[in-house]
């Protein structure tokens, strides 16, 4: 139903403010009403902020660590993540809960004490992958490094590229994915998104030395798989070629929608690839602006034809 505005006499304040809680009865789905909150984005990248903290340490806020101090620092930190990790946890858990038991937003208090126990057991497991984290992340800077001739050095990288900032969150955000947490790792992905204009889904399977150039406008769908040592421009589009439907009309989830690029593949500038079967293999080189909806055998190279330019 589309909204239609009329000018009507002026309204008093309380007037207005019963007009807005009748149409809280009527419009239930972009609400939230009840005692069981919701995660907060102002803790969630205040959470981010403290993995950026432990993942690249002497690169943020704290930058005069060394060895005398960064045991205590990094204690620190990780003693206040976990208590604010913890707590968003629970809240998604309890979301998810009333969500798919279709109930109004109430936990008992049994049940939120539950909630909070799976939560704090799901924090500790994250917060033990930092290291692994860690690992791969030093391979996406060397990626960066390798793969970019403007590059000076990796401090250039981890300071200044946003592509590997959008890889951390993102790398972040699919461990939480993987513990199957609600909620929060999309709430992570598209903050990273709002920043660096790289749109990549929690539930892309991203392996090492991955680089993403310049990478304003780049768009990684939840099921694409990308091998080792990839390189993607700005613009690139690994999308879905069609969305099936049931007999009722309703989207079929869970199926593969995105393509699967292999090791050691380049795609540049504005080139978009589309399909859950569509396969680009090892070694090859996608060209600007090409469209792709089937596979690519290994080591090939796909270009658009040369446009014919008019100059007056």
């Amino acid at each position: 139903m589309t909204p239609h505005f009329i000018l009507a006499k002026e309204k008093t304040l309380p007037e207005i403010t019963n007009q807005i809680l009748d149409s809280c009865t009527k419009l239930q789905k972009i609400q939230h009403l009840g005692h069981c909150p919701l995660p907060t984005y102002n803790t969630v990248t205040e959470i981010l902020d403290d993995l950026f903290e432990l993942i690249y340490p002497g690169y943020g806020k704290r930058n005069n660590l060394h060895a005398g101090n960064i045991t205590y620092y990094i204690g620190e930190v990780l003693n206040q993540l976990f208590d604010k990790l913890s707590v968003q946890i629970s809240r998604s858990l309890c979301q998810n809960h009333l969500k798919s038991a279709c109930v109004e937003a109430e936990c008992n208090p049994r049940v939120q004490q539950e909630f909070d126990i799976k939560a704090q057991k799901i924090t500790l497991e994250f917060l033990a992958r930092i290291p692994q984290l860690r690992e791969i992340l030093q391979t996406d800077v060397e990626a960066a490094y390798v793969g970019d001739p403007a590059c000076r050095s990796d401090t250039e990288v981890v300071f200044c590229y946003p592509g590997l900032k959008a890889i951390t969150v993102y790398r972040i955000a699919h461990e939480l994915h993987l513990l199957n947490v609600p909620l929060i790792p999309r709430m992570m992905t598209e903050w990273a998104h709002q920043l660096t204009g790289i749109d990549i889904h929690p539930g892309a399977k991203i392996s090492h030395h991955f680089f993403i150039d310049h990478g304003t406008g780049v768009v990684i769908g939840e099921t694409c798989e990308i091998g080792h040592w990839v390189k993607l421009y700005q613009g690139v589009t690994l999308g879905a070629l069609s969305f099936p439907t049931d007999d009722t009309g309703n989207l079929v989830r869970g199926l593969k929608r995105h393509p699967t690029l292999d090791n050691h593949v380049i795609i540049y500038a504005n080139a978009t690839i589309l399909g859950g079967e569509t396969v680009i293999g090892h070694h090859s080189v996608i060209g600007s602006s090409a469209w792709i909806i089937k596979s690519v055998e290994p080591h090939s190279t796909v270009m658009t034809e040369r446009p014919n330019l008019r100059i007056k």
